[in-house]
This record gives C-alpha cells, sequence and structure tokens, in this order.
C-alpha cells in the first residue's frame, strides 16, 4: 500500500505541466531579429542605425534590410 502513495505521488510530480523547473528544453528564447540599415546603391554597407551613406560622393538615406532578401543576397 505504501509503495503504491509512493509510485503515485511521484508520478503526479512526475508529470505535472505547471511545475516550471521539469523541463527547460522547452522553453527556448526566441531570436529576436537585429535591425540593419544599408544603402540602396551600396549593398555592402550595412549599419545596425539609420543615416546616410559614409561613401564618398553618395551620402543617400539608408534603408531597413529585409530579412528575406538578406537571406537571398547571401545564398548568391
Amino acid at each position: 500500500m505504501a509503495i503504491a502513495i509512493l509510485f503515485s505521488g511521484v508520478t503526479v510530480f512526475a508529470g505535472n505541466p505547471t511545475n516550471p523547473v521539469s523541463d527547460t528544453t522547452k522553453t527556448k528564447k526566441a531570436k529576436v531579429a537585429k535591425v540593419q540599415y544599408t544603402c540602396p546603391m551600396h549593398h555592402d554597407v550595412l549599419s545596425d542605425k539609420p543615416g546616410k551613406c559614409p561613401k564618398p560622393g553618395c551620402g543617400m538615406t539608408l534603408v531597413k534590410v529585409d530579412p528575406a532578401q538578406k537571406k537571398a543576397a547571401m545564398k548568391m
């Protein structure tokens, strides 16, 4: 009888989905997409903040990099 009570108590705590310590592999953090900016004429220019293109004689306003375009450019 004592073994049955002990076994049922162990299974209740082992299968408790509200226990935050039970499985840390299920709580993966989502990656926050880092925003980057590039020059429309000089795609090699990348910046973490908006501004003007640093290339001499350009000075165009940097635009946000679309993550889908960035992945496509990396495949080429």
